[in-house]
């Protein structure tokens, strides 16, 4: 069975950041490939990959709501075509983007055929690494519900640490199986305070680590430079690394 690990976190923490490092390590650590999943309705996972996208998975959901099957094709075979187009493949993983949620209407035909290609797609990689939006809806929806790692993004704010709490409960509500879950803080200046971690210790939610600020990775994102190809002795990439050599099997 494929390990998969989800992020999630509120705006502004740097979560999709996080997801190209968590990309980057397993890649170099031979444990590709990866399927790369951007669940997030703000897609930019591919702006932190390098790569360009033509195409989602919701637009092939709307094509397929709005009868937009082409004549002597059946829906499932339109279906599985459109998203076969919507996979952007690169060396040691393979990149899917979700898109927008749904709109109105039923798109219980749509969705059905949609997790159904994505239950055969996961079979094909070793590890999958969801990027989400900070209420999760296509992990709540669309993608596997089981989720062997959540990754809880959070700057260094109190608000920060409030809305991380809140995604753990979030996820704790939701129809899925989350194996663990893990609190990273994001862009610090400082270990953590003692108050700080007074609060993380009554949620009883595991703080895997904290990765420093950097100039090298804010240049990077300003500048539209795919930040995965930040050298690995970069003091956040290093930071980043060893939270994963801790966290994943």
């Amino acid at each position: 069975m494929p390990i998969s690990i989800a992020l999630a976190g509120k705006g502004g923490t740097g979560k999709t950041t996080v997801a190209g490092m968590l990309i980057k390590y397993l890649i170099e650590t031979g444990k590709s490939p990866v399927l790369a999943v951007d669940a997030d309705s703000n897609a930019n996972l591919n702006e932190v990959l390098g790569l360009e996208v033509f195409d989602t998975l919701g637009n092939a959901r709307e094509e397929m709501k709005k009868g937009v099957v082409p004549s002597g094709m059946t829906k499932d075979v339109f279906m599985d075509m459109k998203l076969q187009q919507a996979i952007v493949e690169h060396d040691g993983y393979d990149l899917v983007v979700m898109g927008q949620p749904e709109g109105s209407g039923c798109y219980c035909a749509a969705n059905t055929l949609l997790t159904g290609f994505l239950d055969k797609l996961i079979g094909n990689y070793p590890y999958i690494v969801i990027d989400n939006e900070a209420g999760m809806e296509h992990i709540s929806r669309l993608t596997t519900r089981n989720v062997d790692v959540l990754l809880i993004i959070a700057d260094t704010s109190r608000r920060g640490l409030q809305a991380a709490f809140r995604i753990e409960q979030l996820a704790k509500s939701l129809n899925i199986g989350v194996g663990k879950s893990c609190l990273v803080i994001n862009q610090t200046r400082e270990e953590p305070s003692d108050m700080v971690l007074e609060m993380i210790s009554k949620e009883n939610l595991e703080l895997a680590g904290t990765i420093p600020a950097d100039d090298t990775v804010y240049e990077y994102d300003l500048n539209g430079r795919p930040t995965v190809e930040i050298p690995d002795d970069n003091p956040a990439v290093q930071a980043a690394f060893d939270i994963f050599a801790k966290i994943l099997p």
